[in-house]
């Protein structure tokens, strides 16, 4: 992924490749860490590298296939247990953390190529208020926040930056 997104010519494009790119960061963080690595704490804090990349998979399929395609995903929408989309369930690993980001990232893809335009509002009533469009803003936002704690988590493990992280995944 470029350090910066290319120049398209539309708004939807413009925005899924927003999300794309801070997607990126954020699971570029985890790169050639151990399984001990990804899931360590080493701040303050209690978010870990692993933690945050379930987070973002897990907020992305709550925003977009609960909130904006009003499908039902017991447990995320309504959320049932705060907090533990930060915390590993037993047996979970990085490299299945990895392919959940993934495949959310290509079920809000699909689900927004369906879209008429980006001004649709949300099919789940509790989340009538917001439009796609917002839906997409604040899942960039979010994103790019926890990909910032991820730079700086993964800065505390290492040493390592997300630009650097981002040209090693480039080859």
């Amino acid at each position: 992924m470029p350090r910066f997104v290319p120049a398209v010519a539309d708004e939807r494009t413009a925005l899924l490749a927003f999300l794309a790119q801070q997607r990126a960061a954020l699971a570029h963080a985890v790169l050639g860490l151990t399984e001990e690595q990804a899931w360590s704490v080493p701040s303050a804090s209690e978010l870990s590298l692993a933690g945050l990349l379930k987070h973002g998979a897990v907020t992305e399929r709550r925003w977009v296939v609960a909130a904006l395609a009003g499908r039902p995903l017991p447990g995320l929408w309504p959320m049932t247990d705060p907090g533990a989309d930060l915390t590993r369930a037993p047996g979970e690993t990085v490299p299945a953390l990895l392919a959940a980001y993934r495949r959310a990232a290509e079920e809000t893809e699909r689900i927004i190529a369906e879209l008429p335009d980006l001004g649709v509002a949300c099919a789940n009533e509790q989340a009538a208020q917001w439009s796609a469009r917002w839906v997409l803003l604040h899942l960039i936002e979010e994103t790019a926040r926890h990909a910032g704690h991820a730079d700086v988590i993964r800065q505390s493990i290492d040493g390592a930056h997300a630009v650097e992280l981002l040209a090693r995944a480039e080859g």
